[in-house]
């Protein structure tokens, strides 16, 4: 069974995707984990998480390759 580690939280479902996205083009594994609460969507985040093989090379991409 794999470990997952965070590398990213956003509030913004579109910023995570692209960190997904991206990671995915460099040929690493990532899923975002929805943490909003279910009813108003006020309180929570949306985490990238990856492998934990393959948690600094993504905070490397995610830290020198995407900007928003």
């Amino acid at each position: 069974m794999a470990k997952w580690h965070k590398v990213y939280e956003t509030d913004s479902p579109i910023r995570a995707e692209i960190v997904k996205g991206v990671l995915a083009e460099k040929g690493i594994t990532a899923v975002i984990l929805n943490k909003k609460e279910s009813v108003w969507h006020i309180h929570g985040k949306y985490e990238v998480m990856t492998s934990v093989d393959e948690v600094m090379q993504a905070i490397t991409i995610i830290t020198h390759e995407i900007t928003f």
